[in-house]
């Protein structure tokens, strides 16, 4: 007994030391591999059993993963299974099969016997490390369980303290991938904040694509002003027809990943072997798509490869877009520049200085919008030493206009010195524009003859604003409203009407443009034809440039200075 007590003595000694190198061993680890190699071929080396294996417990499945078996087995590393006992073990921290109600999974080959530890830590279940009988058939002693039972205990800490390493070793991981994707795109935004050519955008996307995550074939869909347009593409056997692209741009929403039932509608995407769409969002509203094929690697997609695609993508998308703003922009100040010139050259058309005629008292004046217009009037000397006042308006703004205006300039000068009727005269001028102008092209025209001796204006209104008349000695305006249809409208059926109309002294008159007249407040309310005549009745003792400039100041005070038109003044009184 004596002999006896000494070998047990001994021989717990023995685990004693054993256990303490090993626990120094395995917690020290970082290794997760270490650690179950060590567990298992210590306890199977010390007790001498052929038959052991660990199961690693798999929490999403609640299977079990053979991570490491040693003897002659039925399953291999790698397989899972189930086992038939709840899967943190009933709290027990060693199950016997021999015991329990259901039968046990036979891992081993004339499998007889063996015991389940329960590899836990105090919150978790990690697994089991199986262990069959010794190999002289004989069972583990309690001695011997109780020393498996605490190295298992043991290697349950090592265990849960290398997958914790090994996850936060893959966090880190993840982590300085993303600290070198942010990087990547801070550095790419620099890249892309200087570039106006849409070419260059194009390629340092391909190759970031190409750098980063491997991909080599791929396309760059966008949509502009509701068009869509083939930006950047590589490695594909041909690039998508326009109703392609537009199938492409409604089937693609978020991130679409291998899916056929997708693919399958687009012969394009089958045929260039494309495995992921990724739609780009701008504002809240779908703007672009990615499409790419597998990557280099041959590794699969991430949700992390995803989300730097979209990054990447929208950086572009963003530098895309403002080439064409800045496109967009140098052509606004090119045409800028071009009705600053034209309003500059059709300012020129108009006479300055005004000429003077003996017997009158003249103002005459144009108010420019911001753009080019169609407003004109002309005072010019006949070779007869009387003089012609004309004011005209041409449908429509801007550069056609303001060419229209010019040509009727052009027109009157040619027919100045040409000994013809007033009325023969609009007639000739009706017909070229009507033959050499688009359709909806018109002139609102008056124009007269002033004899300075008669103090007679002989007219022509064609369609135009009636000139006003206020005698010195009533209160009621009469309008000059004789005359034809306006220029351009059809050809001369009939000769214009031109009348003649004596004046007095103190008489006066006013010819305006419907810049005049129609031009709006705030409140969308017209300045009108009542306003124009009492504020004439109310100043018509002023000289014709004071009246003029009452009535110019009248109408920007009632528009606000707001001018959606322009506006042309031509003020005589008779001396």
């Amino acid at each position: 007994m004596a002999s006896s007590s000494k070998t047990d003595e001994l021989q717990s000694r023995f685990e004693l030391k054993t256990l303490l190198e090993t626990s120094r061993m395995l917690i020290e680890s970082r290794e997760t591999d270490f650690v179950l190699n060590n567990l298992l071929l210590i306890t199977m080396g010390k007790l001498l059993i052929p038959r052991g294996c660990i199961l690693i417990f798999e929490p999403e499945s609640g299977r079990y993963t053979v991570s490491r078996i040693k003897g002659k087995a039925n399953v291999r590393e790698e397989d899972t299974l189930e086992l038939p006992w709840q899967r943190t073990g009933n709290g027990q921290n060693i199950i016997d099969p021999a015991k329990e109600d259901t039968k046990a999974p036979e891992l081993f080959q004339n499998q007889e016997g063996g015991l389940y530890f329960n590899l836990q830590t105090s919150t978790h279940h990690l697994g089991y490390l199986y262990l069959g009988n010794k190999g002289n058939g004989n069972p583990l002693s309690r001695h011997e369980v109780e020393f498996v039972e605490s190295l298992s205990i043991i290697s349950s800490v090592a265990i849960a303290n290398s997958q914790m390493f090994t996850e936060l070793r893959g966090i880190n991981r993840k982590l300085d991938r993303r600290v070198y994707e942010l990087n990547t795109l801070f550095g790419l935004s620099k890249d892309f904040s200087v570039m106006v050519d849409r070419e260059k955008i194009a390629s340092t996307f391909k190759f970031a694509l190409l750098g980063q995550l491997l991909i080599r074939k791929f396309f760059l869909i966008c949509e502009f002003d509701e068009n869509l347009e083939l930006m950047g593409a590589n490695g594909l056997k041909r690039n998508p027809k326009k109703e392609e692209q537009q199938k492409i741009f409604q089937l693609a929403d978020g991130v679409i990943y291998e899916s056929p039932e997708y693919f399958s509608e687009i012969s394009f995407l089958r045929e260039n072997e494309i495995t992921a769409l990724i739609s780009l969002e701008l504002q809240g509203e779908k703007t672009a798509v990615v499409g790419v094929g597998e990557r280099a690697n041959r590794e699969p997609y991430t949700e992390s490869d995803f989300n730097f695609l979209q990054s990447l993508g929208n950086l572009a998308l963003l530098s895309i877009q403002k080439t064409f703003f800045f496109e967009e922009r140098i052509e606004k100040e090119r045409l800028e520049e071009e009705l600053n010139i034209a309003k500059t050259i059709q300012q020129r058309l108009l006479p300055d200085p005004i000429p003077e005629i003996p017997t009158l008292d003249l103002a005459a004046r144009n108010v420019s919008s911001r753009q080019v217009g169609g407003d004109y009037f002309d005072v010019v000397q006949t070779p007869d030493s009387n003089f012609i006042l004309a004011i005209g308006d041409v449908t429509g703004k801007g550069v056609p206009a303001a060419l229209l205006m010019a040509n009727l300039q052009s027109m009157l000068h040619i027919l100045l010195p040409v000994d013809i009727s007033l009325s023969e005269a609009t007639g000739r001028i009706n017909n070229l524009i009507f033959e050499n102008t688009p359709s909806d092209k018109f002139i609102t025209f008056f124009w007269g003859k002033y004899f300075q001796k008669e103090k007679r204006l002989r007219y022509v209104n064609a369609g135009h604003n009636p000139p006003l008349v206020l005698r010195h000695d009533s209160k009621q305006l009469e309008e000059l409203n004789e005359g034809g249809l306006i220029l351009g409208a059809m050809s001369s059926m009939s000769p214009y009407e031109e009348t003649d109309v004596y004046l007095n002294s103190g008489d006066l008159v006013i010819c305006f443009t419907d810049g005049v007249t129609e031009t709006f407040n705030e409140k969308n309310q017209e300045y009108g034809d009542e306003r124009l005549h009492k504020t004439i009745i109310k100043h018509r003792n002023l000289s014709a440039e004071a009246l003029q400039q009452k009535i110019i100041d009248d109408i920007l005070d009632f528009s606000n200075e707001n001018l959606s038109d322009d506006m042309t003044l031509i003020v005589f009184k008779v001396d």
